[in-house]
């Protein structure tokens, strides 16, 4: 299955040369040891695989015994996994690496050694209890790994030749046609109801079996609560909570997370730890408030303010639909025909934060529930800030509309009230491109052009507007 991260394994294999481990952070089940894997036999003359998931007491031991004589830890090591590795040729991937943290802590010796290359990873569910008596290697680079977003689904589902006609059209700005545009916004609803969780897209793109499809979604949600049972320590229960709570606070018309739905008199500080445990965990997208659309919006972040949005859309669906088997897939089929009467706006907001968030974008909002001057009151779904700062104009407001009929009053305040802050303002709905009195309005499933808009060449960027 096709997946960019590969692009990004290749630049650190070219730039690092050897000098620094690559570690794979990301939720459970979105193809990390599949794609090192996959990385390792097309890449490297030989490769082995360490899984300390399974991994035997004697091949820990080699990690406490033999670091000072590498020599000897590498011939037990290839003797263990029967392999034969290349100096200079060969990479060892450390799957599941923070199940064991003393192979995290041996990267720092084993880079230096230099013989070869080391790809670690793993979900960092449990990364504060694992790492209290190791020292964390300075040669691990890092980098986060999603659920497919919507170019790698259409990969994967036979329509690759759908992504140049959208690109093409955003760069333009110009719509892309009624039928042309119907068909993208079908496989668009496919991603909605089936998600970028692999084996579940790959089961979808092999079978189109939404019965099959739905069993696989509900397996991964299963496993993601034994995890916060086994993993989450003193915090399982807030954890818990925070996660089976996520579809009715995103169903709500103001998506900000309520922990009052959870306990009598809470507040948001008393479930830090437990949202930062999902997030951590990487099975949810936390977008905070921000007070105003300035350069920084980190600086302008209110953490005590946030919307909590599930990582895979597709596993929304199903942790929403929860009844039963049968009506899901009702649901599904439904959904995938546009015919159904919900709250859809929940899953094309979780959508659109799931495809910015795989884009590269950190996710913020603006709110102001102002009681004394209606002025004042707005919302905004998401705020994006440019990559590469100028004296104005750096935050583009984007809103999110799910129904075919909508107003923009909040947006026309907001553009109103922060001019000077501003660059150009879109909205994403489920109809063709159009500009209109100084709104760029989108397709949805055009949101991660603009996270990629202004890391175009000029030839490439759409029209800036305000």
């Amino acid at each position: 299955m096709k997946r960019k991260i590969y692009s990004s394994l290749l630049e650190w294999k070219r730039t690092s040369n050897g000098k620094s481990a690559i570690m794979l952070d990301g939720a459970r089940r979105v193809g990390k040891s599949y794609i090192a894997e996959e990385f390792a036999r097309n890449e490297y003359a030989a490769y082995l695989i360490v899984d300390f998931a399974t991994a035997t007491k004697k091949v820990k031991r080699y990690f406490e015994e033999y670091l000072d004589d590498l020599d000897q830890f590498f011939m037990y090591l290839c003797a263990a996994y029967h392999k034969t590795l290349i100096p200079g040729k060969s990479v060892i991937i450390f799957d599941e690496v923070q199940r064991f943290p003393r192979a995290r802590e041996a990267i720092k010796y084993l880079v230096k050694d230099g013989r070869f290359h080391y790809i670690e990873t793993g979900s960092l569910i449990s990364i504060r209890k694992n790492v209290k008596n190791i020292v964390i290697p300075s040669e691990e680079h890092h980098v986060k790994m999603f659920p497919l977003d919507f170019d790698e689904f259409l990969w994967a589902t036979g329509n690759a030749a759908l992504i140049p006609v959208i690109e093409r059209r955003f760069a333009e700005l110009k719509p892309v046609g009624s039928g042309m545009h119907r068909q993208i916004m079908d496989a668009f609803r496919q991603y909605l109801v089936v998600g970028g969780m692999p084996q579940v897209v790959k089961t979808f793109a092999e079978t189109h079996n939404l019965a099959q499809v739905e069993r696989e979604k509900r397996d991964i949600l299963d496993l993601y609560r034994a995890d916060i049972h086994k993993f989450a320590g003193a915090l399982r229960t807030k954890v818990a909570a925070i996660f089976s709570e996520i579809p009715a606070q995103l169903s709500k018309h103001e998506k900000k997370f309520s922990v009052s739905a959870l306990s009598d008199g809470a507040r948001i500080r008393d479930y830090d730890g437990a949202f930062e445990w999902l997030k951590e965990a990487m099975t949810v997208n936390i977008c905070y408030g921000a007070s105003e659309p300035n350069v920084g919006l980190r600086l302008n972040m209110d953490r005590t303010t946030l919307k909590c949005y599930l990582g895979d859309t597709g596993l929304l669906v199903s942790l929403a639909f929860d009844e039963s088997e049968l009506a899901a897939e009702d649901i599904h089929n439904r959904l995938l025909n546009d015919d159904i009467e919900l709250n859809e706006g929940m899953l094309v907001e979780n959508v659109v934060a799931q495809m910015i968030r795989a884009a590269g974008h950190k996710l913020y909002f603006y709110s102001n529930s102002d009681r004394t001057d209606a002025a004042n009151r707005m919302e905004i779904d998401f705020l994006l800030a440019k990559s590469r700062t100028q004296v104005k104009g750096n935050v583009s407001p984007l809103e999110v509309k799910s129904g075919r009929k909508y107003g923009t009053a909040s947006l026309n305040k907001f553009r109103a009230k922060y001019a000077d802050f501003l660059d150009t303002s879109f909205v994403l709905h489920k109809k063709d491109v159009k500009v209109e009195d100084g709104i760029v309005y989108l397709p949805l499933y055009m949101a991660p052009l603009l996270v990629r808009r202004d890391r175009m060449d000029s030839s490439q960027q759409p029209l800036h507007l305000k």
